[in-house]
């Protein structure tokens, strides 16, 4: 006889401290989650305020205004009959955890404070909450007085829990619980738990949605069970995507998978099981056996409420929900919807009246536009109602409906070519082009009397005027007569994002800026302090100049641009110096490096926590072998080059643009890589040793090759 279980979780778009728009979100999928005939219902980590309100989680006002959001929603008596997972920050006893709240019909069951905090890369929880050290263990928490009129209860259960229904035993996992080598998630099954809900804030990043899943799916493969994964959804705030994919497994088997990207902000999914299949699935395994080893039990808290109710078993109506096939997005999807939901999320909030965009006629800038593209084909796609309020509010047109993205992209885009002298045709043509293809609102301008006039007012100053280095000038003088015009582009850039509405006869705010440097120019300091990298955001600077090539050549057919093929195509340049007939300026080869070796750099440095020694000797190896087939001598010198570079460009990190994090190895000073900005750049120990590594290597090989000519 089955024991049928409908059960529910989200994808929620919260935004840091919008306590009632938070609330409105959850109660719209409790709601949901209802109509869907579940009897629980999971929400994101700490979605009552938001995940990322950084260092707002010192503030106790949080805390207060979060209890007092959270007595609204169990005392609206829409949010009864259903069991309730929601996120919450609690002080308790003076401090501070991030918390689950179980609840049903308006009395709280359980808080189960987070066991193991996220600490490393984008996350700080550590910085705000105390981790609760003691599995099992549990005391009372005095609830706030205002929650005991609502509930009635002065004192609930605090700590590590479980829930026992008449029909199964339900235990909560948070986020990075899943990722720690002893997840709780193992020890409850092993105590007879059956469902487990996952609430977690886990951000985009290109290619990590693979390991997420297979965490997940793995959970409830070895231990069997019911696995329901919640998450935050869009930008709350900061540089993170949260990229939703809610999902709910049983014994390894996907059952309902929520969008990894959507405009939606609340989705919520759901399915049918039927509990005699964890339990026939946990009979075959020697887990069952196991189980009878364990000494501490979880305390659990007993709710009448029950889950599978004696009718659903006679109900011709209710069968279990059949597994299905995973959906994984390619990463040149993810660069195409990742970001532009980010810039959505980022427009709409911020009430500013569209994007500006400075478009050189690089495969950057081009990037950028595209991403911003690929937001409006999502905008003219949607059926949502909030998402048309949101646009008719952007655009100042209450009667705006849009049918393609070009026609938002004529009211929210606006995009410039700020040729100079040195520009060529090729460049501000594809410009051109591509701006009437996805329909911005484009200016095509000429900056040489600006230029000029600069160079003009330093040389009456000095006396001195500084010439190109092509034509004699020092290197010097060539890089700051390359910088000037860099320089003074984004001075036009905020210029024009504020008055070009205006001269459409447009009272909408000022523009946002975008920038366009990618992660590797940023990891390398290719790019000028306060040039068009400085912006108000930037959605690709977490992305490699890779990666964006594999972009531009997916969103050419998929976005029907052929224009792009040019940008493709292309050598990238700064057209930052005088075009001849037998120079034209390089970036790779101003840089001294190629953009795969760069993307190499940066992994070895941030994710594989390689100095220079250590990137030497691995790069030593990877490079000495064919195809590269280079010399000890080669690697060693790209190696002490990167690291001088990088070393000599840290204070650049300190004002680059506020960026989509895609790459686990950014440099964003931010928030990311925490370094300092004044150290000797050429790291002559780590350079003495390297050395000393050459000449052992060489030592060797010429053993090795004497000892082979010995042989013949």
């Amino acid at each position: 006889m089955g024991h049928y279980v409908t059960v529910a979780t989200c994808n929620l778009n919260q935004w840091a401290l919008d306590f009632e728009g938070n609330r409105d979100r959850i109660l719209k999928s409790i709601i949901e989650s209802k109509k869907q005939g579940a009897k629980l219902r999971v929400g994101p980590e700490l979605e009552i305020c938001g995940y990322g309100c950084l260092d707002h989680f010192a503030e106790n006002d949080l805390y207060q205004h979060s209890w007092e959001i959270y007595g609204e929603i169990i005392s609206n008596p829409i949010t009864h009959d259903i069991l309730l997972d929601i996120g919450i920050p609690i002080i308790h006893k003076s401090i501070k955890y991030n918390c689950r709240i179980i609840s049903y019909n308006g009395k709280i069951l359980l808080i189960r404070p987070k066991l193991f905090l996220a600490n490393d890369g984008n996350y700080r929880e550590m910085r705000y909450f105390t981790p609760w050290n003691r599995p099992k263990y549990y005391e009372d928490h005095n609830l706030p007085r205002h929650i005991t009129k609502i509930t009635g209860q002065q004192k609930v259960i605090f700590g590590d829990c479980i829930i026992e229904t008449p029909e199964t035993r339900l235990g909560c996992e948070t986020c990075e619980e899943l990722f720690t080598p002893q997840s709780p998630h193992i020890a409850m099954s092993l105590d007879g738990v059956e469902i487990f809900t996952n609430s977690s804030g886990s951000h985009h990043e290109l290619r990590k949605l693979n390991t997420r899943i297979k965490l997940i799916t793995e959970a409830t493969k070895k231990c069997g069970g019911v696995y329901l994964y919640a998450n935050q959804k869009g930008c709350d705030g900061d540089r993170l995507y949260y990229d939703g994919c809610a999902l709910i497994v049983v014994n390894g088997e996907v059952l309902a998978q929520a969008s990894q990207f959507s405009l939606n902000d609340v989705e919520v999914i759901s399915a049918t099981i039927d509990l005699d299949d964890v339990r026939s699935y946990r009979n075959q395994k020697s887990s069952g056996l196991q189980a009878v080893d364990q000494k501490e039990t979880y305390k659990a808290i007993f709710t009448d409420v029950e889950l599978s109710p004696t009718e659903n078993i006679y109900d011709p109506t209710i069968a279990p929900t059949k597994p299905r096939k995973l959906k994984y997005h390619s990463p040149e999807e993810e660069i195409a919807y990742g970001p532009a939901c980010w810039l959505w999320d980022y427009l709409r909030r911020s009430k500013c009246g569209g994007y500006f965009l400075p478009l050189s006629g690089g495969i950057d800038s081009c990037a950028t536009a595209v991403i911003v593209h690929s937001m409006c084909r999502l905008v003219a796609e949607s059926k949502e109602e909030q998402v048309l309020k949101d646009i008719r509010a952007l655009t100042h047109d209450p009667d705006f409906k849009p049918n393609t993205p070009q026609e938002i992209a004529q009211k929210i885009f606006y995009t410039s070519f700020m040729g100079t002298e040195n520009s060529s045709s090729e460049t501000r043509s594809r410009a051109k082009i591509l701006a009437d293809k996805i329909g911005s609102y484009h200016v095509d301008l000429n900056m040489d009397n600006l230029v000029s006039a600069v160079i003009s007012l330093f040389q009456v100053a000095t006396g001195k005027k500084p010439v190109f280095k092509i034509f004699g000038g020092s290197q010097t003088e060539n890089l700051a007569l390359q910088n000037i015009q860099a320089r003074l582009r984004m001075v036009l850039s905020y210029l024009f994002a504020q008055l070009l509405p205006w001269t459409r006869g447009k009272t909408v705010p000022g523009l946002l800026v975008l920038g366009s440097a990618n992660v590797d120019e940023c990891l390398r300091g290719y790019l000028t302090k306060y040039d068009c990298s400085s912006a108000d955001i930037n959605p690709i600077g977490g992305i490699s100049k890779t990666d964006l090539k594999r972009f531009i050549s997916w969103a050419e057919i998929h976005f029907e641009l052929p224009i792009l093929h040019e940008f493709i195509t292309a050598t990238p340049t700064a057209e930052l110096e005088p075009i001849t007939k037998d120079y034209v300026q390089s970036d790779e080869i101003d840089m001294g490096m190629t953009y795969d070796e760069l993307s190499r750099f940066g992994t070895l440095r941030k994710v594989d926590k390689c100095g220079p020694l250590a990137m030497f000797i691995k790069l030593y190896h990877e490079w000495s072998q064919p195809p590269y087939n280079l010399t000890a001598e080669q690697v060693a010198e790209k190696v002490k080059r990167f690291w001088f570079f990088y070393a000599i460009n840290r204070h650049k990190m300190t004002t680059m643009t506020p960026a989509y994090h895609a790459e686990q190895y950014s440099p964003d000073d931010n928030r990311f890589d925490l370094r300092p900005f004044l150290i000797n750049p050429r790291f002559p120990f780590a350079s003495k040793k390297i050395d000393e590594m050459v000449e052992k290597i060489n030592e060797r090989q010429k053993e090795i090759d004497e000892s082979n000519k010995s042989v013949e």
